[in-house]
């Protein structure tokens, strides 16, 4: 029996998963009540079967982009539409199948007891974590807890997090940026700039090879070339909070 919540859902922003959405959306609605979907513009009909899933299931909404735009958009489509509607919080997780659906009661207890909180996951790798992407984390990590003057984030990557949906969808209305691969990072350290405390809750993660269903859109170079510029944006601005950091810091 799920947990049904007024003001905490659960948001899956969804770009060409294919059948790995269908098991990741049952499992988090196992959990909690309501889960929303937001399918951005794919292309492989995912959304199909997940609209006649909905219709068949109150606890379970869809929304429907036409084109991508990015994970960060989907993200803040939802949060538009959520706060709308009255809700306060949410919790965000990947479509593939990566992250525990299961440890969704306990990120929403957290926040709930805590309602500043930025509720983070730290990701427990297991064999089939790529050597690569768990080394190349850390270098973000080093950098988000720089530019945050070490408040405490314990990973900047992982997207199975709980965030005060105001705060958030105030941050991205007013940038630019956070609408692609650097919405995760960005949007922890711009958190934290806001007075939102970290609070850090591990959390198994899973890859998926090909023969598992597995689906990836991380490109090597485009994304870390991403991630450069933004953290260099993100300098400039610790740079001009410096003051205010230091000063929340020593309080």
């Amino acid at each position: 029996m799920s947990t049904t919540s007024t003001s905490h859902l659960v948001l899956i922003p969804s770009y060409n998963t294919g059948a790995a959405l269908y098991p990741t959306v049952r499992a988090a609605r196992e959990q909690w009540t309501p889960v929303w979907v937001v399918i951005d513009g794919s292309t492989d009909g995912s959304e199909v079967e997940l609209l006649r899933m909905a219709g068949r299931d109150p606890g379970l909404r869809v929304l429907v982009l036409k084109e991508n735009h990015g994970k960060g958009a989907a993200v803040l489509h939802g949060l538009r539409e959520a706060t709308r509607l009255g809700f306060t919080h949410a919790l965000t997780m990947d479509s593939d199948g990566q992250h525990p659906a299961e440890k969704i009661p306990e990120f929403m207890a957290a926040s709930l007891a805590d309602p500043n909180a930025l509720v983070l996951g730290v990701p427990v790798f297991d064999a089939s974590a790529p050597a690569l992407r768990v080394r190349g984390r850390k270098v973000s990590n080093w950098w988000a807890n720089l530019e945050t003057l070490w408040q405490g984030i314990g990973d900047s990557l992982y997207g199975f997090r709980v965030y005060p949906a105001h705060l958030l969808m105030g941050v991205m209305e007013e940038s630019y940026w956070m609408r692609h691969f650097d919405f995760d990072p960005e949007a922890a350290v711009r958190l934290c700039w806001c007075g939102a405390r970290p609070v850090n809750i591990p959390a198994p993660v899973k890859y998926f090879n090909t023969d598992e269903g597995g689906v990836s859109h991380f490109n090597y170079l485009r994304d870390n070339l991403l991630l450069t510029g933004m953290h260099l944006r993100l300098f400039a601005g610790f740079i001009i909070r410096l003051p205010l950091l230091i000063w929340r810091k020593w309080l």
